[in-house]
């Protein structure tokens, strides 16, 4: 039931949840840069490596929403 609430929009705190779920965008993609930066060094490879990893990232994170929605259906 956690997982409704905070895709539905009602945080724990009475705030909207969909609207913290927005900063999962900036962090993913900052931590991708920095992580590809941190192994290549050409630019191009960069944000080639950064963007799988973004993509990567994000699937696992909608997987786990994905799974945490269908358990708190079923309860």
């Amino acid at each position: 039931m956690l997982a409704m609430t905070w895709i539905y929009g009602m945080g724990l705190d009475g705030g909207s949840g969909l609207a913290r779920g927005w900063y999962a965008i900036p962090l993913i993609l900052a931590i991708s840069l920095v992580y590809s930066a941190s192994r290549h060094e050409s630019s191009t490879l960069i944000l080639i490596r950064a963007a799988r990893l973004v993509v990567t990232i994000g699937g696992f994170m909608a997987g786990v929403l994905a799974i945490l929605l269908i358990l708190s259906r079923g309860g």
